[in-house]
């Protein structure tokens, strides 16, 4: 058993790893249009069919990538607010919301990179803004820094860097040993002054992931070092951060040379908890983007 103390320290270790991504470039490419019409086709990628939002026309498409345990639905007003002037795309990453769980259970960061791959290929998305939040964000890391031509701009929401090597260990033992409590712990302290729909929405999606698939997911995020494909894109980025998992491994503690944004009282979702002021500065982004 852990004692509470440990469970405490490890939850906040938790609470600043990198939550996700991954390019497994060699994938099938397919767009396969249901009843749902234009806005909601399905991708068929390395792991299986992707549940994509598209809609919007004109202007450079913007392209949102979720965290762990999240969904296209935590974008939903950003897609609400953008797509009268341009396209916005967003999509469930593998395992999550509608799109399969792959069946080897294969969550590496180049892998989950290789989703937003088959998305922006199967959109025939040339050149668009990339958006990615926490686990999404460090996907969005590894797409740009492979496909630095078509990514036209770079924004980073709540993306954590890279943790100790000797952190990530005692948090995945932690897991291992009291799944329950420490992912308790985890999302309590990350959803501190989240709006209550926000909280609801955030702990009815987490329930649905499996406890196999979150410990391949933490492993997978700890096991990402960010930096290189993050100094390979060149291009304009922004970090859009909450004061939810600062420390030695916060990303622009690793990156200071990335300008900044914080947006306060808010949980480790400030896209759904202040909408408009995140629409601001994103808005104020897309401004310089070519």
């Amino acid at each position: 058993m852990v004692n509470r103390r440990r469970l405490s320290f490890i939850a906040w270790g938790a609470s600043i790893v990198a939550i996700a991504i991954g390019a497994a470039l060699g994938c099938s490419r397919k767009v396969e249009q249901k009843s749902g019409g234009p806005s909601a086709p399905e991708i068929t990628g390395s792991a299986g069919r992707l549940h994509v939002d598209d809609g919007g026309k004109n202007g450079l498409p913007l392209l949102f990538v979720h965290s762990y345990a999240g969904s296209s639905a935590n974008w939903s007003a950003q897609l609400a607010y953008f797509r009268p002037t341009r396209r916005a795309v967003a999509f469930d990453l593998r395992g999550h919301g509608k799109s399969q769980a792959p069946a080897s259970g294969d969550y590496a960061v180049k892998s989950l990179a290789g989703d937003i791959a088959s998305v922006a290929d199967g959109l025939h998305l040339d050149r668009f803004v990339l958006i990615g939040h926490s686990m999404g964000g460090s996907a969005a890391i590894a797409y740009a820094g492979a496909h630095a031509d078509r990514v036209a701009g770079l924004v980073l929401v709540g993306t954590p860097g890279q943790s100790a090597p000797d952190q990530a260990n005692q948090v995945m033992d932690a897991m291992r040993a009291d799944y329950d409590n420490v992912s308790e712990g985890y999302w309590k302290k990350l959803l501190g002054d989240a709006q209550p729909n926000v909280e609801s929405q955030i702990r009815s999606d987490m329930k649905r992931i499996p406890r196999d698939a979150s410990l391949a997911i933490f492993g997978a995020l700890f096991a990402y070092d960010p930096l290189p494909a993050l100094r390979a894109y060149p291009g304009a980025k922004l970090l859009v951060d909450t004061p939810h998992g600062e420390g030695p491994s916060s990303l622009h503690t690793q990156a200071p040379e990335i300008p900044r944004r914080l947006i306060t009282q808010t949980s480790h979702w400030p896209h759904m908890d202040k909408p408009e002021e995140f629409n601001a500065i994103l808005t104020e982004f897309l401004a310089n983007a070519s």
